[in-house]
């Protein structure tokens, strides 16, 4: 069986998940991002399915800027589009996940499109470094080095 690349980044911290949904919301707008769609797993498969689960956010993040350059590359990676962002809470805290957008340059094998994925990863970096700095981060298995 062949390993899986990582394909996200991630951190956990000791901020409840509540104040950690908005921060993460506030950091991404301070690098461009804005939410355009957002997913309460937790409350859907509750819903639809009777299931519990801990808290979990999906916050489809897109820079314009970002987004419309890689647009103007390839239409197709229109499918790709936007970078998830997941929060979900834990018994101590947050876990905040973000889709690695090198793997999405990866997955469209065009080369031009590597400097908006660079420039979107280092984006998406600086949010989850804002969080680490108010939020006491913890490493856990596949989070960001």
């Amino acid at each position: 069986m062949t390993q899986a690349k990582n394909f996200e980044r991630s951190i956990t911290v000791d901020t409840p998940y509540d104040e950690a949904v908005t921060q993460t919301r506030e950091a991404l707008a301070e690098q461009g991002f804005g939410v355009l769609t957002e997913i309460d797993v937790k409350a859907t498969l509750q819903e639809k399915r009777g299931v519990e689960m801990e808290p979990y956010i999906i916050l489809g993040a897109c820079n314009p800027n970002l987004a419309h350059r890689a647009l103007d590359i390839d239409r197709s990676i229109g499918v790709l589009l936007p970078c998830n962002v997941v929060v979900s809470g834990r018994e101590s805290g947050s876990k905040i996940q973000i889709l690695d957008p090198l793997i999405m340059a990866a997955v469209m094998g065009r080369e031009e499109l590597q400097p908006v994925a660079e420039e979107a990863a280092r984006r998406l970096g600086l949010v989850l470094d804002a969080l680490s700095a108010t939020g006491s981060a913890r490493s856990t298995p596949g989070d960001r080095a």
